[in-house]
C-alpha cells in the first residue's frame, strides 16, 4: 500500500513533530474522512492551541496504522489529561513562525535581519518555560516529559535581549561602535537642520511661503523655494510640486553638510550589518538545538490542544489493537453534535471479532446516519493519536482503509445519476476492502427498484461479510432485515422510536431491526384515513408480518426495560439499606470496644486501690505489733490486738461493698459453696473443700483452715463475686490457734502474687502462726521471684526457704517468723 510523508513546516526534526509519521492513502481514505467530517473535528481541536504552529500540527493530522505510534501518542495524551482533571497541568506557549530563520542558520554566510532575531528571541523566551514545565512533571506524566529538549546557552538569550528589541531594531547596547556611529548621525543631521532652517527664514515671502519647513526628497534634506523666485539660492533640485510652482532644492552651501550626514549613516549601516552577522554567527552553531526546541514547543501545544480535548468531552483513552479486532464503545458521541448546543445521547455498540456487518434500519431522523459518522470518526481520531469522545472499557481497531457512501453523489457533469454514482463507489469498495477495513454504506441499495436494490445490497454485504470487512450500513428495505438471520456475522440494529409520540430517542438497540414508522408518521400529520387504509392493505403481507413481530418486540424490550428499571431502583434501595446497616454495626462494634476499654480501666482502678487498702492495712498491722510487743502487761497486748482487727475489717469492708451480693443467713454450705466468715466482721469469702477444711480467699491469696476453727454466717456467694477481678482484702479469718496457713498463687501475675504474698505474711503475723506455706509453682519463675523478694526484705521473717522434694520441693516456699 502507497504511504505518503505528512508535511511538517521546514526545520522541524520529524521525531518531535507528533503528527503521523505515514498517514493513510489519500485516494480513499481521504475521501472517506472528508464525507464524515474529520477534518472540522480537528478545527475544534485546534482551538484549544496556544499559537499558529500548534494548531496547523493538529490540523495535519491523519490516521495511520502504526500501532506503536498510537500506543504512545493516546498515553502522552491520558498522561496530560490526567493533570488537568487533577488541578495542575502542563504549559504550552505560543512561539513565533521561527522556521524559515532557523533553516538560513545553515547556510554559511547568511545574515539575519533584526525582525527574525527578535521572533528568534522571542521564541527562546517562550520554550525556556515550555521545558522548565516538562521537567517539572517528569514524575507526574514521564512519556509527555520525555519531549523536552535542551536549549542553547543562556548567554545567547541575553545578548539577543541587549542587542535587539520587541520590534527588531537593534539597540544602542548591541555595540559601542554602532552607539558612536549613531550619534555622529545625529548630530550631523542637526548641523544640516539647523544650516537649512536658517537659509529657508532668510528667504523673503516672495520666495516662499510663511509656513514653508524644510523636508526630505530622495534621501537629501531640501528648501521649498517657488519656482518664479527672483532670489532663489543656488543648489541641487531634487523634485518639485504637484502643481510645478515649488521647487524642492539642496542649497551649495548645505551640500557638504549633507554628504557628512549621509557618510555617517552609511557608517552606521555598515556597523549594523556587522552587529547582525556577529549575532547570526552567535547563533549559527545552534541551529539544530533551535530547530528540535521548535519541535518541542510545537509538540506540546499540539499535546495540550488534544488533552485539553479530551477532558472536554469527557473522552478516556481506548484500547487499541490492529485489525481485525473486536470493536468496543461505550458511551460513544458525535464530536460536532457535542460541539453544539442540544443534548447529545450517547451510544453503546459492541461488535465481536466474529460480528463483522451492523445492518442498521429504521425511520428517517432516527440519528442512523449520525451513529454511522460517529464510529468512523471514533476510530479515525484514535488512529491520529486523538483521544475521541468515548467512554472508559471501549477498545477500536486501528484500520488501514476508510470508505464512505454517504449522501447524493449525483454527478451532472459526470452524467451520473444517483444511483450510479453509488454503484461505482460499491465497485471502488468490493476491488479494495479487506479485513483491515472499515465501511460505511447509508441507505446501501436505494435510488432504483427495491427488489433489484436489495438483491444488490444483499449481495454486497454477503461478499464483504465473508471478507471481514467492518461494515455499518443503513437500510429501510425490509428484505434486508432478514439478512442476520441467513448469514453468519451480520447484525441488525435500530435505532430507538418511540411509538406513542413518533420521535426519535436515538438509544441503539443491537440485534434488532427497526419499523419504519411511514405510515404511522402520515397518520400523525393527517393524511386520509381512507388513504392510509387503502395503504396498509397495499403492504406486502410478509412486510405487515414482519413489522407486528417488530412491534411486539419493541413492546417486550419496553417491558424488559421497565422491570430492569425496576430492579435497579430496588438494588438502589437495598444498597442504601446495607450500608446503614454497615453504619449501625460500626457504631455498635464502637461502642462495644468503648465498653471494653472502661471495664479494662476499672479493673485496673480496683486492683490498684485493693493494693493502696492491703498497704495501709499492713502499716497499721507493723504500727499494732510494734505497740504489742512494748506492751508491759496482757491487757495492752491485747488493745494492740484489737486495733489491727478492726482496721482489717474496715479495710475489708471498703472493698466488698461494691461486690457483695445478698444471701440467705443460716444456709449451711457444701463441697464447693462459696460463703462468707464473719470472724469480727472481716467478710471472707470461704470454700468448703472435700477433705473437710476451709479455704478462706482474700482477695487473690487463700488460706486453709479447719472447718471447726471458722464460724459461718452468710449463704451461698455468685461465682461472679469471687472471680479474680474482684478482689478481696485480707483479714483474720482463722483463729490465733490456726495450726497452719497456705496461700496458692499459682495463675497469678507478678504483681497479683506480690499482692497477695504481702497480705498473707500480715495475717500469719497477726494470727501469730509460726510459719506459712506460699505455693507459687515452678512456671516461669516470675511469681516465685516475687515471693522471695517480698519474704527477704521482710523483719518479721526469721528464715524462709524451698519446701522439701516431696511436700512441693521449689514450687512452695516455706516461711517462719519471728518469735
Amino acid at each position: 500500500m502507497p504511504q505518503t510523508e505528512t508535511q511538517v513546516p521546514d526545520g522541524v526534526p520529524a521525531q518531535l513533530q507528533g503528527g503521523t509519521p505515514l498517514s493513510l492513502p489519500e485516494s480513499h481514505s481521504g475521501e472517506a474522512l472528508e464525507t464524515i467530517e474529520f477534518q472540522a473535528v480537528l478545527e475544534l481541536i485546534s482551538g484549544h492551541t496556544a499559537g499558529p504552529l500548534g494548531s496547523a500540527r493538529v490540523l495535519s493530522r491523519r490516521p495511520t496504522d502504526d500501532l506503536s505510534w498510537i500506543g504512545l501518542e493516546l498515553d502522552r495524551v491520558a498522561e496530560v489529561a490526567a493533570l488537568f482533571r487533577r488541578g495542575d497541568g502542563l504549559l504550552a506557549e505560543p512561539i513565533p513562525d521561527v522556521t524559515r530563520a532557523v533553516g538560513r542558520l545553515r547556510i554559511q554566510g547568511s545574515v539575519l535581519d533584526g525582525t527574525e532575531l527578535a521572533a528568534i528571541l522571542r521564541f527562546l523566551l517562550a520554550a525556556a518555560a515550555v521545558r522548565a514545565d516538562l521537567i517539572r512533571v517528569r514524575e507526574l506524566a514521564p512519556l509527555s516529559s520525555a519531549l523536552e529538549r535542551p536549549l542553547p546557552e543562556k548567554g545567547i538569550g541575553r545578548r539577543l535581549e541587549q542587542s535587539v528589541d520587541s520590534d527588531g531594531n537593534l539597540l544602542d547596547t548591541a555595540s559601542p561602535q554602532l552607539a558612536a556611529a549613531r550619534k555622529e548621525v545625529q548630530a550631523a543631521r542637526q548641523r544640516l537642520l539647523r544650516r537649512l532652517d536658517t537659509l529657508l527664514r532668510s528667504l523673503d515671502s516672495s520666495s516662499t511661503s510663511s509656513d514653508a519647513s524644510v523636508t526630505v526628497r530622495g534621501d537629501r534634506y531640501v528648501i521649498p523655494v517657488r519656482r518664479d523666485s527672483r532670489n532663489r539660492p543656488a543648489g541641487i533640485i531634487h523634485d518639485e510640486s504637484g502643481s510645478a510652482g515649488t521647487l524642492f532644492i539642496e542649497p551649495s552651501e548645505t551640500i557638504e553638510l549633507g554628504n557628512a550626514l549621509r557618510e555617517a549613516q552609511v557608517e552606521e549601516e555598515r556597523e549594523t550589518l556587522r552587529v547582525l552577522r556577529e549575532l547570526t554567527d552567535l547563533l549559527r552553531p545552534h541551529w539544530s538545538a533551535l530547530r528540535d526546541a521548535v519541535g518541542m514547543c510545537v509538540a506540546v501545544d499540539d499535546l495540550v490542544a488534544r488533552a485539553r480535548y479530551a477532558v472536554a468531552v469527557s473522552g478516556e483513552k481506548p484500547e487499541v489493537a490492529a485489525a481485525p479486532a473486536a470493536l468496543t464503545i461505550l458511551n460513544g458521541r458525535h464530536p460536532l453534535l457535542l460541539a453544539g448546543d442540544t443534548a447529545v445521547v450517547p451510544f453503546d455498540l459492541e461488535l465481536t471479532q466474529e460480528e463483522h456487518t451492523l445492518l442498521i434500519s429504521g425511520p428517517n431522523t432516527g440519528g442512523k446516519t449520525v451513529l454511522l459518522k460517529a464510529v468512523a470518526l471514533a476510530a479515525a481520531l484514535a488512529a491520529s493519536g486523538i483521544i475521541p469522545p468515548i467512554g472508559a472499557g471501549s477498545r477500536l481497531p486501528i484500520f488501514r482503509r476508510f470508505y464512505a457512501d454517504i449522501g447524493d453523489r449525483q454527478s451532472i457533469a459526470a452524467s451520473l445519476s444517483t444511483f450510479s454514482a453509488h454503484v461505482r463507489m460499491l465497485r471502488r469498495i468490493l476491488d479494495e476492502a479487506d479485513e483491515t477495513t472499515l465501511v460505511l454504506l447509508d441507505e446501501i441499495g436505494s435510488g432504483t427498484d427495491p427488489v433489484e436494490g436489495a438483491a444488490l445490497a444483499s449481495a454486497t454485504l454477503v461478499a464483504l461479510t465473508g471478507r471481514g470487512t467492518v461494515t455499518l450500513a443503513t437500510t429501510h428495505l425490509g428484505a434486508l432485515k432478514e439478512l442476520a438471520g441467513q448469514t453468519r456475522g451480520i447484525i441488525n440494529a435500530s435505532l430507538q422510536f418511540d411509538a406513542a409520540t413518533l420521535t426519535p430517542t436515538y438509544r441503539l438497540l443491537k440485534g434488532v431491526p427497526g419499523r419504519s414508522y411511514g405510515l404511522s408518521i402520515a397518520r400523525r400529520l393527517g393524511v386520509d384515513q381512507a388513504i392510509l387504509a387503502d395503504a396498509e392493505l397495499r403492504v406486502p403481507q410478509a412486510e405487515r408480518r414482519l413489522d407486528a413481530l417488530l412491534a411486539a418486540v419493541e413492546e417486550r424490550e419496553g417491558e424488559l426495560r421497565e422491570r430492569q428499571r425496576t430492579v435497579e431502583e430496588r438494588a438502589i434501595e437495598l444498597d442504601s439499606l446495607s450500608a446503614k446497616l454497615r453504619v449501625q454495626e460500626e457504631s455498635q462494634a464502637a461502642r462495644e470496644s468503648e465498653l471494653k476499654r472502661r471495664e479494662k480501666e476499672a479493673d485496673r482502678e480496683g486492683r490498684r486501690q485493693a493494693r493502696a487498702h492491703l498497704l495501709e492495712a499492713r502499716e497499721r498491722v507493723e504500727q499494732a505489733l510494734a505497740a504489742a510487743r512494748g506492751a508491759v502487761d496482757e491487757a495492752a497486748a491485747r488493745e494492740a490486738r484489737r486495733m489491727v482487727e478492726e482496721g482489717i475489717v474496715e479495710k475489708t469492708e471498703k472493698m466488698e461493698k461494691t461486690e457483695r451480693t445478698e444471701t440467705t443467713d443460716g444456709e449451711r454450705p457444701v463441697v464447693g459453696d462459696r460463703v462468707r466468715l464473719s470472724t469480727g466482721g472481716s467478710g471472707q469469702v470461704l470454700e468448703l473443700r472435700g477433705d473437710g477444711k476451709i479455704v478462706v480467699a482474700v482477695g487473690a491469696m487463700k488460706m486453709v483452715l479447719d472447718a471447726d476453727q471458722v464460724t459461718i454466717s452468710a449463704g451461698k456467694e455468685s461465682s461472679r463475686a469471687s472471680s479474680p477481678s474482684s478482689p478481696s482484702s485480707p483479714s483474720s479469718a482463722s483463729s490465733p490457734s490456726s495450726p497452719s496457713l497456705e496461700i496458692d498463687l499459682r495463675g497469678m501475675t507478678g504483681d497479683e502474687a506480690e499482692t497477695a504474698t504481702v497480705a498473707a505474711v500480715d495475717a500469719a503475723v497477726l494470727a501469730e502462726q509460726p510459719f506459712l506455706r506460699i505455693i507459687h509453682g515452678m512456671g516461669t519463675g516470675v511469681v516465685r521471684e516475687r515471693v522471695r523478694r517480698v519474704v527477704a526484705r521482710d523483719r518479721r521473717i526469721s528464715r524462709y526457704g524451698f519446701a522439701p522434694r516431696n511436700q512441693g520441693g521449689t514450687g512452695v516456699t516455706i516461711v517462719e517468723f519471728s518469735a
